[in-house]
């Protein structure tokens, strides 16, 4: 089996004048030859075809990676602890620094803030030093490739994007041994997917190439570039940790209760440390990922815009509260709930069965903490004589048996 997955394409290297390796996957040599024509049709030429696929075989440790189910779990400040760390903040600035005069050039061309694109880069590559990284570093056509060939229901994905990478190759702006990334694809300083890169990325440095493994200023012009494109309000921040008043109504957190900064502060909301709000106008939603008991956000639409880069609430607020930090700003004033991490999965699953025991509705019992789930849990907090904040945690398991 391990031959197998480790052999080389015998037929397609033969096919276009290329020599047979000494052993082959024939039922790789197969998918190769079938997905020509699939490439072909996207305008793939055969020489960028078979300069892409010269000697190459299937990677195993990326469908290892690929099928591997288990369940990935980090409260919110832990990962916040991680991502803002006082290194990356004093590296960043470090970094803001060095590249000053090109980042004066990408702020006045896209009117991204440089803080968040630095940011970016931060969270996504460590500012380019996980490039150096042997044990997380892959040719970039051959993981899209295992997982086109072999990835399950990543299949699809791998299609898509080695589509994408081989357009990449065919204008030039990298060779197949530069193209490295991620086991799933990502790529360069500030890790784009092909299909973004190819949508997006720019020459920033006017070499006639879109180069965002060595060249920095492709690298975090192309991250400005997506980020106006995804609709970046310039001159705005992506949101304010706030202090809630005594008695709010936690009905009102969530994307689905957006309304102006002005209305928010009808209803008691102030931002921490007796700031003002610079725009009343701007229509923001609370979130609170740690619950009553931890920092509350007004999220503004730039946050969401972050989101297109991870659409995770996590990783946009770490995105831009290391952007907060590289400014000069400080940590949050409110501290976290670390005695009530929140739920994994499938101890959210566990939560529901408890509640929908007890006559509380759930819509199912998916790990999911959605509309229904969320409500079974204001339910049973107001039940408790609990702050009603909706918010799955450990205490709460472990107060109605589920522990």
């Amino acid at each position: 089996m391990r031959a197998c997955i480790l052999a080389a394409l015998v037929g397609f290297a033969l096919a276009l004048g290329g020599a047979a390796p000494a052993s082959a996957d024939a039922k790789f040599d197969r998918w190769v030859r079938g997905f020509w024509p699939k490439a072909k049709a996207a305008g793939i030429s055969a020489a960028t075809y078979k300069r892409a696929f010269s000697g190459l075989t299937p990677d195993p440790e990326v469908l290892q990676k690929a099928s591997r189910q288990a369940e990935f779990h980090k409260a919110i400040w832990e990962y916040l602890d991680s991502a803002v760390s006082d290194t990356r903040v004093e590296t960043g600035r470090e970094k803001l620094r060095e590249w000053r005069r090109w980042l004066d050039r990408i702020e006045a061309k896209y009117g991204v803030d440089r803080h968040i694109v630095v940011a970016i880069w931060g969270m996504e590559s460590s500012y380019g030093a996980v490039l150096d990284n042997p044990g997380v570093v892959r040719n970039v056509i051959r993981s899209l490739a295992t997982l086109a060939y072999a990835g399950g229901r990543r299949s699809r994905y791998g299609r898509q994007q080695l589509i994408a990478a081989l357009k990449i190759l065919q204008r030039g702006d990298i060779h197949p041994r530069g193209m490295t990334g991620s086991w799933a694809g990502a790529m360069g300083h500030t890790q784009f997917i092909p299909t973004t890169f190819d949508a997006y990325g720019v020459d920033m440095d006017g070499d006639g190439h879109r180069n965002i493994w060595s060249s920095i200023p492709d690298a975090l012009g192309s991250t400005a570039a997506y980020l106006k494109r995804a609709g970046w309000n310039a001159g705005e921040t992506w949101g304010y940790e706030v202090k809630l008043p005594s008695g709010f109504n936690y009905s009102l957190v969530g994307r689905r209760h957006r309304r102006s900064i002005a209305d928010w502060e009808r209803h008691g909301v102030k931002r921490v440390a007796d700031r003002d709000f610079p725009r009343p106008g701007d229509k923001a939603y609370l979130l609170l990922p740690g619950g009553s008991k931890g920092p509350a956000f007004l999220m503004l639409h730039n946050f969401r815009v972050i989101k297109r880069y991870n659409n995770a609430d996590a990783y946009a607020l770490a995105v831009g509260h290391l952007a907060d930090r590289l400014m000069g700003g400080y940590t949050f004033v409110q501290s976290w709930p670390r005695d009530d991490a929140p739920l994994r999965r499938s101890e959210v699953k566990t939560l529901q069965t408890v509640l929908n025991r007890r006559g509380y509705d759930t819509g199912g019992v998916d790990g999911k903490v959605g509309p229904k789930t969320r409500s079974a849990i204001i339910a049973v907090q107001k039940r408790l004589g609990w702050h009603a904040d909706g918010y799955a945690g450990t205490k709460l398991l472990k107060r109605l048996g589920g522990a």
